[in-house]
């Protein structure tokens, strides 16, 4: 039974492993999620590409059967909740909807769920081509009702995850309404017209400089590796046997991990996120952002860690977000594969332990050390090339915080 005192753990899960006509008309006949896994290729010596999962079970979640073994598999290692993608465009049109559809009808699922809408254009940015739109989304003066009602069947489900009695809601790039804080309104209004207690809404941390306050949220949910992906956590001796050719970023995640745990404190409810790994190979190839040297030791240390803090902060309250459970084109999922076992969900539950122990000093020094195997020591082009590409996204990440620290400052100046 889960101690009512500890923090829950939430993973983001993707829905897209299972064919739709959408995808077989835009990448070709059967696509799904593993077909850019099971074609990625190794930039460096220890680049673990392909990537197989266990017992090459490569599932199908339109499956109930599949979408029930999972859920029993997250609650038995720890994970309190799934947040499952939810792809809703002007007009009403859905994609990648049945699993969640599935899941929804699954009320004896002993693995709760919420959603994430995920409202940003659907484009061809595997294939670097980023302007290229496949589904724009688009706001029109009706769209806040329109979601909510395509919402409504899930926030009403038996095992939908709630904050004190209410639905929690995610929005991945909260930044892109045209009105945050006049939709998380019209949300409330609607939620409490349907008898619900309200709604507790959260946005993703999709770039830097949130304030959830501003926009009418309850709070901000970290979602690692954005805004870690810069200089201070970049891969400064290259991996051994590097291709000339990468053009991507190359960081530790040694590194990424210990800087999330040096997060100055929020203002505001900013519930902590951790990542078992990333690495985009399978979707971006040789311009991929790869982090080197994630281990389920480190990664065990990093979620301990953050779910002893989220106990100190919020108690039961508290959250720590898992990006995610089944990313596999991105490098980041908890489900066990072949080169680590179960590893991962092992490291998970022993987190999840850990954390609960007030007495437990297990996970609470230094993170342990990296698993990466370095190279030469001197750069070639390839790697100064990774660096030089960290230092940008320092950049930038920091030219949008500026922006949006402008932009709290601007109206006090006209007053």
């Amino acid at each position: 039974m889960r101690n009512p005192t500890s923090p829950r753990t939430i993973a983001f899960f993707l829905p897209q492993f299972h064919a739709i006509p959408e995808n077989d008309e835009w990448w070709g006949e059967g696509f799904t999620e593993w077909t850019n896994t099971r074609k990625a290729t190794p930039a460096f010596e220890a680049h673990d590409h392909p990537r197989v999962p266990h017992d090459e079970h490569y599932f199908d979640l339109t499956d109930p059967a599949e979408l029930r073994s999972q859920a029993e598999l997250a609650h038995r290692y720890g994970v309190d909740a799934f947040c499952i993608y939810f792809y809703w465009f002007e007009g009403g049109q859905r994609l990648l909807e049945r699993p969640l559809d599935l899941y929804r009808e699954m009320e004896d699922s002993p693995t709760p769920f919420c959603i994430s809408w995920a409202n940003e254009n659907w484009t061809r940015r595997w294939d670097g081509r980023d302007s290229q739109v496949l589904v724009g989304q688009d706001y029109g003066p009706d769209t806040a009702r329109e979601v909510y009602d395509a919402f409504r069947p899930y926030l009403k489900a038996k095992h939908y995850l709630t904050q004190d009695g209410r639905p929690v809601l995610l929005v991945h790039r909260t930044d892109l309404l045209p009105d945050p804080a006049a939709y998380a309104a019209e949300w409330r209004r609607l939620a409490h017209e349907d008898g619900l207690p309200g709604l507790h809404l959260v946005a993703s941390e999709t770039r830097a400089g949130i304030d959830p306050r501003e926009w009418g949220f309850d709070a901000l949910a970290e979602f690692p590796p954005v805004s870690q992906s810069g200089l201070a956590s970049a891969q400064l001796l290259p991996p051994k046997g590097l291709d000339k050719a990468f053009r991507g970023r190359l960081l530790s995640y040694r590194k990424v991990a210990r800087n999330a745990l040096r997060r100055s404190p929020a203002p505001f409810v900013r519930y902590r996120g951790v990542m078992p790994a990333w690495d985009n190979s399978a979707r971006r190839g040789h311009s991929a952002t790869v982090f080197i040297g994630h281990t389920p030791e480190i990664f065990r240390a990093w979620l301990t860690q953050a779910l002893r803090r989220e106990r100190q902060d919020r108690q039961g309250r508290g959250m720590v977000f898992i990006n995610a459970w089944n990313e596999w084109a991105e490098g980041a999922y908890l489900q066990p594969d072949q080169t680590h076992g179960f590893g991962y969900l092992e490291a998970t539950a022993a987190a999840v332990r850990d954390a609960a122990d007030p007495d437990s000093t297990a996970m609470a020094g230094p993170l342990p050390a990296s698993g990466e195997s370095i190279g030469s020591v001197r750069w070639h082009v390839g790697h100064a090339r990774a660096v030089a590409n960290a230092a940008a996204a320092s950049a930038l990440g920091r030219g949008r915080w500026l922006r949006a620290q402008l932009r709290r400052v601007a109206p006090r100046r006209r007053r």
